[in-house]
């Protein structure tokens, strides 16, 4: 199983950065998890979009899923995607159609997101929308997934994606407020992927989010091998988040950056 980040800044995306997105890729199958803002733009560098076999969403915030909305247009208007020839393109029989893994009520909020301007049918008719719960496990080619609801400002699911195979054991944490929940969920993942969003503690009102510090104590407590810190900003400075995660976790924890790529 291979990792690559696409994007992973906040809601606020860093300087020629994109928000909440990864890929993942294993025996020729390729799954997109989150497709945030910028996210299609990057996946576009990585892999031909037409060969991606399903988009799993962790929550329906904007900066998690906003990019399906050009992803949708590409498979709907591009040339390579029409029934004739255009162009260099001999035209196809079988446009691309992945799958659309999301939580409950996705297929209602792309309505209300794309219908603001046009057709509100655009997502759902560009890719097929499955909306999972949280003991759904769908599987993807060699890869499994499983999904365990986290405290966040709207309903979220951490993603654990293992592979038939027996490797893997990577854990997303998606957004989140420190939780039982997610230590319980990562236990023993060999790749934990956590959000380290906040310099320090929200100072009034629902928490959502965690300090580098609390992230690394969660991967601690859930004794996590490796520690990949995401949902920075590039105005957090990188050095002071890995040290305050290393004093949480025990052990150096890394920051993502665009275009890492993790082999579990």
């Amino acid at each position: 199983m291979r990792l690559t980040v696409l994007g992973k800044s906040p809601s606020w995306q860093d300087a020629g950065g994109a928000c909440s997105g990864y890929m993942i890729e294993e025996d020729g199958v390729c799954v997109v998890v989150d497709c945030g803002n910028g996210v299609f733009s990057k996946l576009r560098r990585f892999r031909d979009y037409t060969r991606v076999d399903a988009v799993v969403i962790s929550h329906l915030h904007a900066d998690h899923f906003l990019d399906l909305v050009p992803y949708a247009y590409a498979l709907t208007y591009a040339p390579r995607q029409q029934p004739v020839p255009v162009d260099r393109w001999p035209g196809t029989s079988a446009p691309a159609h992945p799958r659309l893994i999301a939580p409950p009520g996705a297929r209602d909020t792309f309505r209300r997101v794309v219908g603001a301007w046009g057709n509100d049918d655009l997502i759902e008719n560009a890719f097929d929308i499955q909306e999972y719960e949280e003991s759904t496990i769908p599987e993807v080619g060699s890869l499994r997934f499983s999904f365990r609801t986290v405290p966040h400002f709207q309903e979220t699911y951490a993603i654990r994606v293992a592979s038939s195979n027996g490797s893997g054991g990577f854990v997303f944490g998606a957004d989140c407020r420190p939780t039982a929940e997610l230590i319980d969920f990562a236990q023993g993942a060999d790749l934990l992927l956590i959000e380290a969003t906040l310099p320090r503690p929200e100072r009034s009102g629902e928490r959502g989010h965690m300090t580098p510090r609390e992230a690394g104590e969660h991967a601690r407590d859930a004794r996590a091998k490796r520690v990949v810190l995401t949902h920075i900003s590039d105005e957090l400075d990188e050095l002071w988040a890995r040290e305050e995660a290393h004093r949480g976790f025990g052990a150096p924890v890394e920051v993502a950056r665009e275009g890492a790529v993790y082999s579990l």
